[in-house]
């Protein structure tokens, strides 16, 4: 399955799903290719991460489009470009740091997924990992879902539960919580790109078994 990346900053998620494509070999088969990576900051750390493993790759700023629809049309563009006018088949969103237009999620309905660092649906949007500590909870998590219009919602494919220790503070829960995303992500490609997920409704269906 080819797949199109979306970035913003470091790129440590794209990075993972780049490893677990050239570690294939050696282990469980991961039947996805990265034909794209898309930034929208032009000095993000992801897009050399993906020009150092040979994965063509474009800057589409915001700043240079007068609303979001129009920014959001060129990125589409560019993705049913990718792979000499082939396109891509998933887009994976990776601390892509914009809100994606309605007519985009619709366009790439079930084609799209994100990660997001708690166990949804509870702590949408940002600064996650302080609100988890300030609510005093257990556990924290994240998730791979399916995009739909409402920010941090649509069909949950996988998640992984991370325990809040003593002491911790947020960058201390942050780097645990995303040393799952690296694990659930590229699995979670994986389940996709082998036919082995579906939706059911705003349900995702992993062969029979759903993840709300």
């Amino acid at each position: 399955m080819k797949i199109a990346v979306l970035i913003s900053g470091r790129g440590s998620n794209l990075q993972a799903l780049i490893d677990a494509a050239s570690q294939a070999e050696a282990g469980p088969r991961w039947p996805a290719g990265i034909v794209l990576g898309i930034s929208n900051v032009a000095g993000a750390q992801g897009l050399q991460r993906a020009e150092a493993a040979g994965i063509p790759t474009t800057v589409i700023n915001h700043k240079d489009f007068e609303d979001r629809e129009t920014f959001d049309a060129a990125m589409t563009a560019a993705i049913e470009a990718a792979a000499d006018g082939n396109g891509a088949e998933l887009v994976c969103l990776a601390g892509f740091m914009r809100l994606l237009s309605t007519p985009f999620i619709d366009h790439w309905r079930d084609r799209l997924i994100n990660i997001h660092p708690s166990l949804l649906p509870a702590y949408k949007g940002l600064d996650v990992h302080q609100r988890v500590l300030d609510a005093g909870e257990d556990f924290s998590g994240c998730s791979v879902h399916f995009v739909r219009p409402e920010m941090d919602t649509g069909p949950i494919i996988l998640q992984a539960k991370v325990p809040v220790q003593p002491g911790d503070d947020a960058d201390a829960l942050a780097a645990r919580v995303l040393e799952q995303e690296h694990v659930i992500y590229p699995e979670a490609v994986r389940l996709i790109a082998d036919g082995r997920v579906s939706v059911d409704g705003e349900l995702a269906q992993i062969d029979g078994k759903g993840k709300n």
